[in-house]
């Protein structure tokens, strides 16, 4: 294995999204955030069709695309491709044509995917080098959330890649009509901080949003064991790992949910590297399309520092080294979230290509990807 590069990305232009099905208050979320101390030097993005909703807080047009925002904040709409924004906002940076800002909000449309927005922000290369994705904010809808969820495989989506769930319009439902969604999104998404409000009453803290302390504050090395959460994982109850079917029953609705797993796979034993890239290569080409997201640390034969491994979909990006271990233990955690694969195939996929000897061994452990079906339709399999 070449020598990797050392993680870094705590000096690049963090990226927030805020995502979440239609009317479920991302727009209210970001006129709470944005008037609040520390924002200022914050770019909002808003990635809508038709006018920009941040209403009350348009001061005064810069340029045809860019808005100055009350405070200092800057909005912008993509008209055209996200990339070509990111970029032309950073040069203009450089150039001094703009403040020199220090984050940027991205607001997705309602019913955006976010899985493609995240491959980008994650894995394109000049993306990568400028800017790192700090995290996802979805607003859920208290009254409709449910039926969403049932109906829309991207609102599942935009639940199960979240780092935060705000939970709106709470005063319109029911307790157990509460507690019930709620308890929904934490087998979905067992690791996200999930808010209850109405976003008309104390606003949510920006700095509880959008701070994630995933970075030593001295020494700026990613804090792992804190960005990865590995430990929600593999702490779930048996039958609720890498599941989330609803119980059986005569009047059950098809819900897209059903199909999201989340579940780490964990090894104490060192690793060869090229055994790992065969499984996430194998993973990535056959199955890409269900892989929502890859994230974890490797323990290998070839270096004494921790790799870096993140992903969304068929993309990888480029592996990089931690300065030190966490902890005193040393140990492979990766955290998958996926449509309909299941844990124990991306495991026996592992342990068949650590016991291949030969070319024609490792192609046959590929059978093992391709003999289980990814069902896009229909209802969830028992």
């Amino acid at each position: 294995m070449k020598i990797l590069p050392r993680e870094n990305s705590y000096f690049r232009i963090p990226i927030h999204v805020i995502t979440g099905f239609l009317g479920s208050g991302k727009t209210t979320l970001l006129n709470q955030l944005l008037p609040q101390a520390g924002m200022q030097q914050t770019v909002v993005i808003v990635n809508e069709v038709g006018e920009i909703g941040i209403d009350h807080l348009l001061v005064q047009a810069t340029t045809e695309d860019i808005l100055l925002l009350e405070g200092g904040c800057l909005c912008c709409s993509v008209r055209s491709d996200l990339l070509k924004t990111l970029e032309e906002l950073f040069e203009r940076r450089q150039r001094q044509d703009l403040p020199p800002f220090q984050q940027i909000l991205l607001e997705t449309t309602g019913i955006a995917d976010p899985v493609p927005i995240l491959r980008t922000l994650s894995t394109d290369p000049w993306v990568a080098a400028h800017y790192r994705l700090e995290g996802v904010i979805t607003t859920i809808d208290a009254l409709y959330g449910d039926k969403q969820l049932d109906d829309f495989e991207e609102s599942v989506k935009q639940a199960a890649l979240a780092q935060h769930l705000v939970l709106t319009k709470i005063d319109l439902v029911e307790k157990a009509t509460l507690d019930g969604l709620t308890q929904r999104l934490q087998r979905l998404n067992p690791t996200a901080v999930i808010y209850a409000t109405n976003l008309l009453g104390p606003p949510l803290e920006a700095t509880t949003l959008l701070k994630t302390h995933a970075y030593h504050h001295t020494h700026f090395q990613l804090q792992a064991e804190h960005w990865l959460k590995a430990d929600a994982y593999l702490n779930l109850q048996p039958e609720r790992q890498g599941q989330i079917f609803p119980p059986k029953s005569s009047e059950q609705t098809f819900r897209h949910d059903a199909y999201i797993r989340t579940f780490c796979i964990e090894r104490n034993e060192p690793l060869h590297w090229l055994t790992l890239e065969r499984w996430i290569q194998q993973l990535t080409r056959l199955r890409g399309q269900d892989l929502l997201r890859i994230k974890g640390i490797a323990y290998t034969y070839e270096t004494e520092l921790p790799v870096l491994i993140q992903g969304v979909q068929h993309t990888l990006q480029p592996p990089v080294t931690l300065d030190a271990w966490p902890t005193t233990e040393r140990r492979t955690q990766i955290v998958f979230i996926t449509r309909n694969i299941e844990k124990q195939v991306v495991e026996k996929l592992l342990e068949t290509l650590i016991d291949s000897k030969t070319p024609v061994e490792v192609c046959q452990a590929a059978l093992i990807l391709l003999s289980q079906a990814s069902p896009l339709q229909g209802e969830p399999p028992d």
